[in-house]
């Protein structure tokens, strides 16, 4: 791996992807309208869009 040259910044980025990943969803929870939440929490309870195979 030593002769590749500028190797060493691919896990510094896959670093910084991995992170700003986390703290966007983070950020996403936390600001989340609770009405929404509960809404889509619902939607497994939701028997009006029930289909028969």
């Amino acid at each position: 791996m030593e002769s590749i040259t500028g190797i060493e910044i691919y896990p510094l980025i896959s670093l910084i992807i991995f992170f700003m990943f986390f703290v966007i969803l983070f950020w996403w929870v936390v600001t989340a309208k609770k009405e929404y939440i509960t809404k889509v929490s619902n939607i497994p309870f939701d028997n009006q869009n029930e289909t028969l195979l």
